[in-house]
């Protein structure tokens, strides 16, 4: 049995304070504490994870790595293996709390056209009744379905604060549409459910494809991740469907924070820092700031269709404007 020193612990430490570090995070501690830069010590990063492994498979912890959905960076965490994928969740959630996280993440896996999100009204929406019905099936002693209270009185603002929660522990996120996504938590740790859920997989990388492209022949069953899909047309500068040899145009975005392969580890300033270590505003604020924005391009529009109107007419509407400013 392989014996760990004190350079394993601190990376194990490193990865449960924090709950998941960026591969540029990781590797920056890696090479603070062993002296080596894994952009030309792969090897002796893979000897540590090995033996990390080895000890953490004794209380079922694992440490891997994903990719996030969103922007294609590499995460590191230590995730649990225990089967019941709810006791992720059970020593600090509330019964409510879990059942409306699990809608959540069921809901955006289910979408057939892989857009990774819902919107936050959807997410608030979302019926816990329903959840305990599909999950439980409980029925009371007459034969009608029951429902406990608990359920029944999770309010609108619990939800609100309960969003909030999981995308400040990562195992949600806010997309830059503000949306809500599946973090990098939920990545690392419910790959095992993903897989028995039968969410597709990308077709380059094998890792569930939540946030994809699809293929587009409407009857092939292919989705591909942005960043993985980037990366097979910048290597072959044509794509076609590895399924229906379906011809894919590829238009890479404007702006892209995508981490396709990390640099050797350089100084982390230089790095734009990732979505989930910026701070997040909460939901009620996003939800705040999309009604402003949507009374902004009300009052544009107003004032434009104000334009052949007298001039005290602009006036009092420019008025109006900044006071509501």
């Amino acid at each position: 049995m392989a014996v760990l020193k004190w350079k394993h612990h601190v990376l194990i430490q490193s990865l449960l304070a924090r709950g998941s570090l960026t591969e540029r995070e990781f590797h920056t501690i890696f090479t603070g504490i062993t002296g080596h830069n894994p952009g030309t010590h792969q090897e002796k990063l893979n000897d540590y994870l090995l033996k990390i492994n080895r000890e953490l498979s004794y209380v079922q912890l694992d440490l891997r790595a994903c990719r996030d959905q969103y922007d294609g960076r590499v995460y590191y965490g230590v995730v649990n293996n225990v089967s019941d994928e709810q006791s992720k969740l059970g020593t600090k959630y509330s019964v409510p709390q879990i059942a409306f996280f699990k809608a959540i993440v069921e809901t955006i896996a289910q979408d057939i056209k892989a857009q990774g999100s819902i919107s936050n009204i959807d997410a608030l929406n979302i019926k816990l009744e329903n959840q305990v019905l599909n999950s439980l099936g409980s029925q009371s002693q007459d034969g009608s379905l029951s429902i406990p209270d608990v359920f029944r009185n999770f309010t609108m603002s619990q939800k609100e604060k309960s969003l909030d929660q999981f995308v400040q522990d990562k195992w949600l996120c806010f997309t830059e549409d503000d949306n809500i996504g599946v973090g990098v938590r939920s990545i690392l740790n419910l790959r095992n459910w993903f897989h028995n859920a039968e969410v597709p997989s990308c077709e380059v990388c094998n890792e569930v494809g939540l946030k994809a492209i699809l293929c587009p022949n409407e009857g092939c069953t292919v989705r591909i991740h942005q960043y993985c899909l980037k990366k097979r047309f910048s290597q072959r500068g044509v794509i076609v469907c590895p399924s229906c040899d379906t011809q894919w145009q590829y238009q890479p975005p404007k702006a892209e924070p995508i981490e396709l392969e990390d640099e050797a580890t350089g100084p982390m300033q230089s790095q734009p820092p990732s979505r989930s270590t910026q701070s997040q505003p909460s939901l009620r604020s996003r939800r705040k700031r999309q009604r402003l924005s949507q009374n902004d391009d009300a009052e544009t529009a107003g004032c434009s269709s104000q334009a052949s109107l007298p001039n005290s007419d602009v006036r009092r509407v420019t008025r109006s404007s900044a006071r509501l400013r």
